[in-house]
């Protein structure tokens, strides 16, 4: 467990006393600390660690519970009360949390997260506002590959494998090359059907290291905002029809630890104001390629942002 006490001065003026009383109360003891979850990925050991420090820079005990394994008992600790808060993605809760078809979901990323922002209240849980960071599903190439292939947007894309399966050549993990929200809906909404022999199923961790190489595929799936892609060169292809569900980042929290804290929405919102795409592959870069530990990367990023400290 981490225990901090510093009361920031900074943010307890900004709260106004109608919630200064609230948030030295979070500071009384271990009985009223917050308990922070996250999934086992690095963007979430990441986020998970913002969190931490926020909550403690603003004068509450938190206990760190980061590092779940998988979104079912992550969502399970939170529904039980073994964790108050953790971040989760639009996506997710539509899909994998509310149980509604991913060919459902609105397209509009705002829509999407008020849809799942309302579904979720009636089970006790409140999502704060949602980021413009959306780690969905995309597709890259090695810059040089898109460049010399024609290919900024999908609907370039769906001409070439049409055109030339061989040079739309694709490095894919079981997972996407089955589930609805990856390549099956790809293919239905541009309108091609790559032929197998031109798919490449491999490992997720292994395709950040071969399409930089178009070596077996010039293409392969990615996460929107994965540190690897910037560390190895690669650019993502524009989803022009929004084929992909968006997968913007949110904080979700336990409505009774809501009750009792309003603060930490004050805390929390403006954070997720600062995580766009380019934030989030920044800070996940220095993580996942420069194998720099999460908690310091979290904390020079609020430090520099003036969100703690001050």
């Amino acid at each position: 467990m981490r225990t901090a006490r510093n009361r920031s001065t900074r943010l307890i003026a900004a709260l106004g006393a109608g919630t200064m009383a609230l948030a030295l109360a979070a500071c009384g003891g271990d009985d009223d600390a917050i308990s922070v979850g996250s999934k086992e990925f690095n963007e979430q050991l990441l986020l998970g660690q913002i969190a931490i420090i926020a909550l403690e820079d603003a004068g509450f005990t938190v206990n760190d519970e980061t590092g779940i394994q998988g979104t079912d008992s992550v969502r399970s600790a939170l529904e039980s009360g073994e964790i108050d808060l953790y971040w989760e993605y639009t996506g997710t809760g539509w899909n994998n949390i509310l149980g509604y078809e991913v060919t459902d979901a609105a397209t509009d990323p705002a829509q999407l997260a008020r849809d799942v922002a309302a579904e979720d209240l009636e089970n006790g849980i409140v999502w704060l506002d949602a980021a413009e960071a959306n780690n969905t599903y995309a597709i890259a190439a090695a810059e040089a590959t898109a460049g010399d292939l024609g290919v900024s947007t999908l609907s370039d894309y769906a001409r070439l494998a049409n055109s030339d399966p061989e040079a739309a050549s694709l490095c894919a993990a079981q997972e996407f090359l089955d589930r609805p929200d990856g390549w099956p809906g790809v293919e239905s909404i541009y309108g091609f059907e790559l032929p197998a022999s031109s798919i490449h199923e491999m490992d997720l961790d292994v395709i950040y290291t071969r399409v930089p190489q178009a070596d077996p595929c010039n293409f392969g799936e990615v996460f929107a905002t994965d540190g690897r892609i910037m560390g190895n060169d690669l650019v993502v292809i524009e989803d022009d029809r929004d084929a992909f569900v968006s997968y913007n980042i949110s904080m979700t929290v336990r409505d009774d630890t809501l009750d009792a804290h309003p603060e930490i929405a004050d805390i929390m919102n403006p954070i997720i104001a600062l995580l766009t795409n380019e934030k989030m592959l920044e800070l996940n870069t220095r993580v996942d390629v420069h194998a720099e530990d999460p908690a310091d990367v979290a904390r020079d990023f609020l430090e520099q942002e003036g969100l703690i400290g001050n």
